[in-house]
């Protein structure tokens, strides 16, 4: 036997590494050294950092994948990798460098991998960074057909003094929410209990989704807060703090930027959430708090600024295409988020 008897191809897979080369070096910036194929990427550090920080992230797309594989669309799963990590890298002050990814999957094909990487590359170009290296792995009998995972991880830099980490946060700053694109990519083991349990399809069209299908609406890749937190720098609005709302929705995040004895009040009546959220609620019969304590609920990111940079700030946001609403502040407590239906724990 060899190792393609064994369901090993090292030919594919080199050829799906020239295949991939373009999609790489195209998302290169500044800093990048040699190229693709080596054992380690190289990065040089940017100059004009007196204590420069680096900042690093890890994650996955988690059981979207399924969605994803079911539908056969593998475009943007990986701009919801590079998401999940740029995104927590954000929160630090840093700016994204660079991304690595791995990628696993039972049999090599090279046109469903090829539409992931682009969407990888596609993600990197969205933060600004580069995606410097990755590994593909062909595992045969340890990921059934047609299936495949992914990881990521991204490194960002920060000054060490500009590093946030509750300490600038005042009571009294005003939490300022901005929109996501819809589930983002936490929740989905919910979301695929209520479709299978429902006996729903990805194209169905529920009316409440105004003729768009379930499959489109869950498919939505997590939106990239890098732009907006550079237009808000650029406006030279000093930022207190920031949260990536992920799974466990605001009731777990926004404590995560909060300094001792504070908490933070939340007005629900600021912002809508899409639709998809409505779907899921009724079509699962999920109880308000557990919505909000899985889900983003309409907000993917929340940045913190004092009360007489509010306005400057929208102005700012407006800019981009991405909608921002103020939806809350910071006040004395103890870690906990008010305003909201919360889980009794």
């Amino acid at each position: 036997m060899d190792y393609r008897e064994a369901g090993v191809d090292i030919a594919a897979g080199r050829a799906f590494v020239d295949r991939i080369r373009d999609l790489v070096q195209g998302t290169y910036r500044p800093g990048v050294l040699g190229g693709l194929g080596s054992f380690g990427g190289c990065f040089e550090l940017p100059t004009g950092y007196q204590q420069p920080v680096l900042v690093s992230g890890t994650d996955g797309v988690g059981t979207k994948l399924k969605l994803a594989q079911q539908l056969n669309q593998h475009d943007t799963v990986g701009i919801d990798l590079v998401a999940m990590c740029a995104n927590d890298v954000l929160t630090s002050g840093a700016e994204p460098l660079y991304f690595l990814d791995y990628l696993a999957t039972g049999k090599l094909d090279s046109d469903c991998l090829e539409a992931v990487v682009r969407g990888i590359a596609t993600g990197c170009k969205q933060a600004n960074c580069a995606l410097l290296g990755g590994e593909t792995a062909e595992m045969p009998g340890f990921y059934p057909p047609g299936e495949y995972d992914l990881a990521g991880f991204c490194v960002g830099i920060a000054e060490k003094s500009a590093l946030l980490d509750g300490s600038q946060l005042s009571i009294g700053d005003v939490a300022i929410g901005l929109a996501s694109t819809g589930v983002h990519s936490n929740g989905f083991s919910l979301v695929r209990s209520i479709l299978d349990q429902g006996g729903y399809s990805l194209s169905d069209t529920p009316a409440v989704l105004g003729g768009v299908s379930l499959g489109e609406a869950l498919i939505a890749p997590t939106q990239i807060y890098v732009d907006a937190v550079k237009a808000v720098n650029a406006a030279a609005i000093e930022i207190h703090a920031m949260a990536h709302i992920t799974g466990g929705g605001l009731p777990e995040n926004l404590p995560r930027c909060l300094g001792p004895g504070q908490a933070v009040q939340i007005n629900a009546q600021r912002w809508t959430p899409p639709a998809i959220f409505r779907w899921i609620a009724e079509a699962g019969d999920v109880a308000a708090a557990d919505m909000f304590d899985t889900f983003n609920m309409g907000l993917g990111f929340i940045i913190f600024v004092a009360p007489d940079r509010v306005e400057a700030t929208l102005a700012a946001l407006q800019t981009t295409p991405i909608a921002a609403w103020p939806i809350g502040e910071t006040i004395a407590g103890s870690g906990d988020v008010q305003g909201i239906p919360l889980v009794d724990r």
